[in-house]
């Protein structure tokens, strides 16, 4: 099921992308209640998010998928659990390097998709927020993060070639996650059948995870020109 609903915004329409980012996740923010326990996404837009908690003064404790969202959220006096003691998170807030409209989406270009995927699936309800750009009529013209374990790299690498025309290391192959993991980006995939791609990816030895959000996600804000409309994947509880 999908239901769109947009919320027009005054002052005038603005095309800058940060202003779209921003209106997204104080549209996304309006979801979080006191008392809730939130998610907190990773990258330049769920930063948005983060500083829109803050300046609503909520009271609510949260837990983050990477460093960097833990050190922004810690700096503006939001509460940050250690996600390894949580069983259960009641909505986790997100960006998307692409979004389509039944909410499949591609993420990890912060290389936060391992830590993302699972605060998602023990989250209640996921909420992706984007700017207009990052929505599509068809995901799969962003890259795909698959991120490794650096034992296995090159085995690893010759196994994606399979499945993709292009498997690039990220920075050379000296970046590192939050999880230690090297972080291959992976274009072209030989196959839009999405989830027997993920499948395919997940059951390869020695890659930890991937950017193919399929299931995942609840509602996303993508806001373009001063207007931001929400999609609706599902209402009913994972």
């Amino acid at each position: 099921m999908l239901a769109r609903i947009a919320f027009w915004l005054v002052p005038p329409p603005m095309t800058d992308p940060d202003d779209d980012k921003r209106m997204a996740a104080g549209a996304a923010v309006r979801e979080v209640r006191d008392g809730m326990l939130v998610g907190l996404g990773t990258g330049s837009t769920a930063a948005h998010a983060i500083h829109a908690i803050a300046a609503a003064g909520l009271r609510i404790e949260t837990v983050a998928t990477s460093a960097a969202s833990a050190a922004l959220a810690r700096s503006l006096g939001i509460v940050v659990r250690d996600f390894a003691d949580v069983v259960r998170v009641d909505l986790t807030i997100d960006g998307a390097d692409e979004v389509d409209d039944t909410c499949r989406a591609i993420k990890g270009a912060g290389g936060a998709m391992v830590r993302e995927k699972i605060v998602a699936a023990a989250s209640d309800r996921m909420i992706v927020i984007a700017d207009g750009s990052k929505r599509v009529a068809v995901i799969g013209a962003a890259a795909i993060p698959v991120e490794v374990l650096p034992f296995g790299a090159a085995f690893v690498s010759q196994e994606l070639t399979a499945l993709f025309a292009s498997v690039v290391p990220r920075d050379g192959g000296h970046y590192r996650t939050d999880n230690g993991g090297m972080v291959f980006d992976c274009r072209q995939a030989v196959t839009r059948e999405w989830p027997a791609l993920a499948a395919t990816i997940a059951s390869i030895p020695g890659v930890l995870g991937h950017g193919l959000f399929l299931t995942e996600i609840d509602a996303a804000y993508i806001a373009a020109g001063g207007t931001v409309t929400r999609l609706e994947r599902r209402l009913t509880k994972r």
